[in-house]
């Protein structure tokens, strides 16, 4: 038997990984992740074994990783971003837990990233500076009216709310949905951050409003930012106070 060991790579350039998640990914013998994340990291693979997979084969690409585990080979599982947050980190567990005890790897952890989330928000200036909820809006694994319920707490509650997976080819319609609900709690001209590609080659943001965001580019690799009651934008620059204005006038 050998460790298995999840790893959040960060949101794309190799300067946002964590030195603990390189050296782990460079220890390795073995490194399974979806295709498009193991591009990203592709001068970290010399010599290494690649379990590779395209989209929706989570599960048999996790099933094959511990496999290489149990085999005896040090075998680490990477996700984009943080491998805690809508990543692989809760699967690879689950399939480690189903193992009798004795044929099981031993389980390394999780080596956390830096989300998508942290690094959107540090490219619009500093929108989460109060409480937020963060939501996915893929139904591929989650009901839509849960996701709906999910979007309509956020708002009653003030929160400000990232959405992951916010628009694909296959669902175009969902975010405009999700538009229509918050605009019965907030301000049509609450402000919304886009970005896409966040630290990547194509990275690409957008300053909007509630009224209009749907209107902008957004796509699979965007995460989408709406501010709360309090969220406002300046010099280009999107911030949600925290509150020190209640100690010091002009805050």
């Amino acid at each position: 038997m050998a460790k298995i060991t999840v790893i959040g790579i960060g949101p794309g350039s190799l300067l946002d990984m964590t030195p603990r998640a390189r050296a782990a990914i460079e220890h390795a013998q073995v490194v399974a992740g979806y295709h498009t994340y193991i591009k990203l990291i592709q001068p970290l693979l010399g010599g290494k074994d690649v379990i590779g997979t395209g989209m929706m084969q989570e599960i048999d690409r996790c099933r094959m990783a511990v496999g290489s585990a149990t085999d005896g080979r040090e075998t680490v599982v990477i996700s984009s971003g943080d491998a805690g947050v809508y990543g692989m980190a809760g699967l690879v567990l689950e399939l480690i837990l189903q193992l009798p005890r004795e044929r099981r790897p031993e389980y390394g952890g999780t080596i956390a990233g830096v989300s998508a989330v942290n690094a959107a928000a540090s490219l619009l200036g500093a929108p989460l500076m109060h409480d937020f909820a963060v939501i996915s809006l893929s139904d591929l694994l989650t009901p839509w009216d849960l996701i709906e319920k999910r979007v309509r707490m956020a708002g009653e509650g003030d929160f400000v709310i990232a959405l992951y997976n916010p628009k694909s080819r296959k669902r175009v319609k969902n975010i405009e949905i999700v538009r229509d609900i918050l605009l019965r709690y907030r301000d049509p001209a609450t402000p919304v951050g886009i970005v896409t590609a966040a630290t990547r080659q194509e990275e690409a943001k957008q300053l909007s409003t509630l009224r209009d965001f749907v209107d902008e580019e957004i796509n699979m690799f965007s995460l989408v930012i709406i501010g709360n009651s309090q969220t406002y934008v300046r010099e280009g620059w999107m911030i949600t106070p925290r509150g020190y204005g209640a100690k010091e006038a002009g805050l």
